[in-house]
């Protein structure tokens, strides 16, 4: 019989983790939560998009909102998918390490790596897919960002 359980992802400690990688720091807030006083699971994509918004100024040094408003590039998602392995509570911080796992040709492949005092609290990924917002359509990955999401890349192998 064929086992078809799907397979969790690998959590890396925070030491584990590249030392050049980004790591954006979300204070766990009463709207984050349930009745419970634990972050509501779909909140977690709120806060990887808060963290690759980060990640595009600090890391990348691309302003997120000019890519979408000005450029009418779209950095639209075509994957979305979490491990929640503990949960987080009001009034906790939880670190979101970005990592990229594939730069494709329209579509760059990231994970999160949420940890709370450096214990691993869960594993994300998202896959990115530029388009052209006008055409609605999927591009290729403009220089300049690929450019950068590549050097990014580079610095967390060292």
């Amino acid at each position: 019989m064929n086992d078809t359980r799907p397979v969790r992802a690998q959590a890396l400690s925070a030491a584990d983790l590249p030392a050049a990688a980004f790591t954006a720091r979300q204070p766990i807030r009463f709207e984050h939560c349930d009745t419970a006083g634990i972050v509501f699971f779909a909140r977690y994509f709120t806060m990887m998009q808060g963290a690759v918004e980060a990640w595009f100024a600090a890391e990348l040094g691309l302003d997120y909102a000019d890519i979408i408003q000005r450029r009418r590039i779209g950095l639209g998602y075509v994957r979305a998918e979490c491990d929640y392995l503990t949960p987080a509570r009001l009034g906790e911080v939880l670190d979101l390490t970005v990592v990229v796992e594939r730069v494709g040709r329209s579509s760059i492949g990231l994970a999160f790596h949420g940890h709370r005092d450096g214990a691993p609290a869960l594993i994300g990924r998202l896959v990115l897919v530029t388009t052209d917002i006008n055409e609605m359509a999927s591009i290729p990955i403009p220089a300049d960002i690929r450019d950068a999401v590549d050097s990014y890349q580079r610095r967390c192998a060292t």
